[in-house]
């Protein structure tokens, strides 16, 4: 949930139970002057009725008539002068002053006054004393009420405000590059704004020494390697051909292994400083993935036919906007480790693969797999499944699924990790935005 929905929802929850404590407090208040001005009322409708000039009669009693909202008896001596018709046939008896009482079926508020040989009784339903309370806070109140959706919208566009410079903040961070790590140049006057921005800048320089530190030294040792690894394999060569000793020839091929082994280490760490977005994506032409493919399996083919190793490719083609280099480099090191971890006489399965989220790029082996947390760790830089002490014996260094993920991340792809129907692993690439042939 966004900060502006929960300020929002604070605020408005605050205001609206800040109203219905106030409804609660305004009812038992009005409650409170209501009894008072209803039961003053009482005193004066008693005190009339006590001074009406009502003689005693034997042949009739004088009945007013039936009102829900007052009733009253008038005494004298004992003997009932006048009465609401509801009570005059029932001689009621309460002692002087204000009592609430069952009276005629219903809760009254009863007052009683006696003046001279005379005694007034009054008596008001206590409903009639709810329903004013409850008009009085209504009337007060209902306002209020009608005024939540109005605060609602101003309390909203006041936090959306206030909340701006951040809303700012974050457009301007999303619409960077990722390799951009200039200062944010944003003169703000908000005293909670200020320390953010001075914190972002400041890590935006110690990313930047990291990044620079990092990019330029892979990238700048491996070319410093390239030309001694090259007079290297250049002397070991001509030194085997010179050798007729066999011990000393094969500690030569050793040794130019060991070189072999390096150079590709210099040549893959040159490719993952190369891989990096912002450089090929400004150089993107539409690409045949099939044709990239046959290309590759082509090119390895003999490692393939040495392991005895059948491969196939099944689906049909797409095309993808992207550079011939990445992707070959991509499909080549995905079926490059299945080639490397597949047993002699083993399958290969590569497919072009049409589905809901896109077109996918997928490669089957009958190796030996990979567990949970091997497929956790094999993007790792210099990681690789088993070591050395694989039992494929295949040696590595360790940096091809690292250019891979540099590769799907070039192009917003991804990239699935499942075991394989033919018993090794599954590794699927999907595009988005690309097109069939």
């Amino acid at each position: 949930m966004s900060i502006r929905k929960r300020l929002t929802l604070i605020l408005l929850s605050m205001m609206v139970l800040t109203c219905f404590l106030a409804l609660v407090k305004g009812y038992q208040k009005s409650m409170h002057h209501g009894e008072s001005l209803l039961d003053d009322e009482l005193k004066i409708v008693a005190g009339v009725l006590i001074e009406q000039p009502l003689a005693l009669s034997t042949d009739a009693v004088q009945v007013s008539n039936n009102s829900a909202q007052l009733l009253y008896q008038i005494w004298q001596n004992n003997n009932l002068l006048s009465g609401s018709s509801s009570l005059t046939n029932n001689q009621i008896s309460f002692s002087e002053g204000f009592q609430t009482a069952n009276v005629a079926g219903q809760r009254m508020r009863v007052f009683v006054m006696s003046k001279n040989t005379r005694k007034i009784i009054v008596a008001e339903p206590m409903a009639k004393r709810f329903e004013l309370a409850e008009a009085v806070i209504l009337s007060a109140m209902l306002p209020m009420l009608w005024a939540v959706p109005l605060l609602a919208i101003f309390i909203s566009f006041f936090v959306k405000y206030a909340l701006a410079p951040l809303t700012r903040l974050s457009k301007q961070l999303a619409s960077r590059q990722a390799n951009d790590f200039t200062p944010i140049n944003w003169q703000v006057t908000d005293e909670e704004i200020k320390p953010v921005i001075n914190r972002l800048n400041d890590l935006f320089k110690r990313v930047e020494t990291a990044y620079l530190r990092e990019r330029f030294f892979a990238s700048d040792a491996a070319h410093e390697l390239r030309t001694p690894l090259s007079s290297l394999k250049i002397n070991v060569h001509n030194l085997a051909n010179k050798q007729s000793n066999l011990q000393d020839h094969q500690e030569l091929q050793a040794m130019s292994q060991g070189i072999n082994r390096l150079s590709n280490i210099v040549e893959q760490m040159l490719i993952l400083g190369r891989t990096q977005p912002e450089q090929w994506q400004r150089q993107f032409s539409e690409q045949s993935l099939l044709t990239i493919t046959q290309q590759v399996v082509s090119e390895q083919y003999d490692k393939i036919d040495e392991k005895n190793q059948t491969i196939s490719l099944e689906g049909d083609d797409f095309i993808i906007d992207g550079d011939e280099f990445t992707l070959t480099t991509l499909i080549a090191n995905l079926l490059s480790n299945a080639i490397k971890y597949t047993p002699k006489n083993g399958q290969i399965i590569i497919k072009l693969v049409s589905s809901n989220n896109g077109f996918s790029w997928q490669i089957d082996d009958s190796g030996a797999g990979m567990t949970e947390e091997q497929k956790e760790r094999i993007f790792n830089r210099f990681y690789r499944v088993g070591g050395d002490q694989h039992p494929s014996g295949e040696r590595g260094a360790g940096l091809g699924m690292a250019i891979v993920q540099h590769i799907i991340a070039i192009y917003g792809a991804t990239i699935h990790l499942a075991n394989s129907p033919l018993g090794g692993l599954t590794v699927k690439v999907t595009f988005t935005g690309v097109k069939s042939d």
